[in-house]
């Protein structure tokens, strides 16, 4: 949870005080504990008091991880979610394919995690592979706020520049200049790539040729 947030205007305001996080942990925990127990009062009106009352004398805790230190330590962790597989090669000691079987090495967490092996048949150890594919239209990872896909395109870079103190124009200058290298035509090798039509994975709308033709025109002119 960053540390500041988007004002109704679009820019960037910090949060006050001098520590590098939004919330002290203790707060965060008495706070949490009023929201559970006042969403509590309104689901189950019937409860009695004297639960609330114990409620209120226990010391909740909400866990709360410190930051990542650098954005190469945020990129490796996230890299463990959305890159990782059901099971590394390294777990795999066996695969024989006479008996058309697999053995690998795993926990048993029934048994306070003990490192123990089992074998599987190769039909089943696909089918507890498969489990961990996710269904079309799951992800693995979400964003929210400033960083959901409404803001990345348009409203995220402003805030980037924001923060690292950038004017707008000079930045877009520079941004062509880096980028046009990368846009140069592979059969030429001359001219300059530019694009005319985005769209997303629905498709082109329906009219899209009417629309790359007046662009096309547009360029010309």
């Amino acid at each position: 949870m960053p540390k500041g947030g988007v004002t109704k205007s679009g820019y960037w305001k910090k949060a006050k005080g001098k520590d590098h996080f939004l919330f002290s942990v203790k707060a965060l925990s008495k706070k949490f504990r009023g929201l559970f127990v006042s969403k509590l009062r309104k689901q189950l009106p019937g409860i009695p008091q004297a639960l609330y009352d114990k409620l209120f004398s226990k010391k909740w805790v909400v866990y709360a991880k410190a930051p990542f230190g650098k954005p190469e330590h945020v990129i490796e962790y996230l890299g463990r979610y959305t890159h990782k597989i059901a099971i590394s090669n390294h777990r795999i000691l066996n695969i024989d394919t006479t008996n058309r079987t697999v053995t690998f090495s795993l926990k048993n967490y029934r048994n306070q995690g003990e490192k123990t092996t089992q074998t599987l048949s190769t039909q089943n150890f696909i089918k507890r592979f498969q489990n961990h594919i996710l269904p079309k239209g799951f992800t693995r990872i979400r964003h929210y706020g400033f960083l959901s896909s409404s803001w990345k395109k348009e409203k995220l870079p402003r805030l980037q520049l924001q923060l690292l103190d950038k004017d707008l124009e000079t930045t877009a200058v520079l941004t062509h200049q880096e980028t046009s290298l990368h846009r140069r035509c592979r059969h030429c090798k001359k001219g300059i790539l530019i694009t005319l039509l985005t769209f997303d994975s629905r498709g082109p709308p329906f009219d899209y040729k009417k629309i790359a033709t007046r662009k096309i025109q547009k360029y010309k002119n």
